[in-house]
């Protein structure tokens, strides 16, 4: 029985890989006459900006490594996911690319069926700069009835800090906003979106000194980020015990899942009465 082997040019391979997968007729180039499927080197070029010679070399594997920048153009003109960028750099260069945060206007379909089916958990997708964007019916009945916002105000931050529902909520509020805000400050930073959220730190210092004085102060969270107990109490239900996690969204480095396991049966028991 033959041996699998790794490619010995990985890189090129991939390439070629995801140069035969594209509809040559979705970017207006002729499909007749191709004897292999999807783009020819010259037209990932073409797309690319950038010379057929040199494309051509870098999928044999000549040449030298290529810039971050010529990396960047090849992972647009074959539409790659922020998954498959990633991927492409660490073949490439060895390092995954800088942080590059993209906004986003929602979530999918088939997102949102997850966290419905996660029901009496509550659970939420958030952004990188804590905007919900989506969420379930037990989220709204524990923390806040998100679809009665207007978008812009759809953000965690702004409700811990400027909703006294946030405030009578938490057991500990400074030790929670303190943490919370730290984890955004990781969050924000590893998105490379630290330009994104300049508007919405300088509305919190604004009319929030609590955060001004906190934001100041610059901590990072001291308890583990991702996987917690967090306790509330809730107007209805009294006090209740959630194991927090944070989940990545597959192929969207952008947005988190956030999950809000009830800590015992009796709590989601009683979570799903209200529902």
């Amino acid at each position: 029985m033959s041996e699998l082997r790794a490619p010995e040019n990985p890189f090129g391979t991939y390439l070629k890989d995801r140069r035969t997968r594209m509809d040559p007729a979705a970017f207006g180039f002729p499909a007749d006459r191709r004897r292999t499927p999807g783009l020819r080197r010259e037209e990932v070029a073409q797309r690319a900006n950038i010379s057929p010679t040199w494309y051509t070399w870098l999928e044999q594997g000549r040449g030298g490594a290529p810039s971050a920048d010529v990396l960047d153009r090849i992972a647009r003109a074959l539409m790659l996911t922020d998954v498959e960028r990633e991927h492409l750099f660490l073949l490439g260069l060895g390092r995954p690319p800088e942080a590059r945060y993209r906004k986003n206007e929602g979530v999918t379909p088939r997102l949102q069926r997850v966290l419905d089916a996660l029901d009496p958990t509550p659970a939420l997708i958030r952004t990188a700069t804590w905007d919900v964007l989506a969420w379930n019916l037990a989220s709204t009945v524990i923390f806040a009835d998100f679809g009665a916002m207007p978008p812009e105000q759809r953000n965690m931050l702004r409700f811990l800090f400027l909703d006294p529902r946030a405030r009578a909520a938490h057991y500990d509020w400074q030790g929670v906003a303190r943490f919370v805000l730290g984890a955004f400050r990781l969050d924000s930073a590893r998105a490379g979106a630290a330009a994104d959220i300049e508007p919405l730190v300088e509305e919190l210092a604004r009319l929030s000194p609590e955060f001004r004085s906190m934001w100041r102060d610059g901590k990072l969270p001291s308890m583990p980020h991702g996987e917690t107990v967090k306790h509330i109490r809730h107007p209805v239900l009294g006090q209740l015990a959630f194991e927090y996690s944070t989940f990545a969204v597959d192929g969207r480095t952008d947005l988190s899942l956030l999950v809000y396991n009830p800590a015992t049966r009796h709590d989601a028991e009683r979570i799903a009465a209200m529902l």
